[in-house]
């Protein structure tokens, strides 16, 4: 995939994201964003921190969380996917916000 073509879904994934964030927000949700260069920085309501960024070189989306580091990789059948477990974006970063900053996210 061209880099160009790259950026443009990581963008698409990143603002469904931002959607979902100002949706749970908007219902109660001590949760916050900001993002700075491509990168999203989701801030917790104890203040840890989760974050969304393209990784160009290997074409992939890396989320740094508590629980760990998890690259999610493009496949056009299945959208984001866990290089090591086959889980989808959508599904991993649910949980994370779930136990992480204790935010029910609906990303669908």
């Amino acid at each position: 995939m061209e880099e160009k073509e790259f950026a443009a879904r990581c963008q698409q994934a990143l603002s469904r994201i931002e959607n979902a964030i100002e949706a749970a927000a908007d219902q109660g949700a001590d949760i916050d964003f900001e993002m700075q260069s491509g990168i999203l920085e989701i801030e917790c309501a104890d203040g840890s921190k989760i974050i969304v960024s393209p990784h160009m070189i290997a074409q992939e989306l890396w989320v740094a969380a508590r629980s760990g580091g998890f690259h999610f990789r493009l496949d056009d059948n299945q959208g984001w996917v866990d290089t090591r477990t086959g889980e989808s974006l959508d599904q991993r970063l649910t949980e994370i916000l779930k136990q992480q900053g204790q935010v029910a996210l609906k990303l669908s």
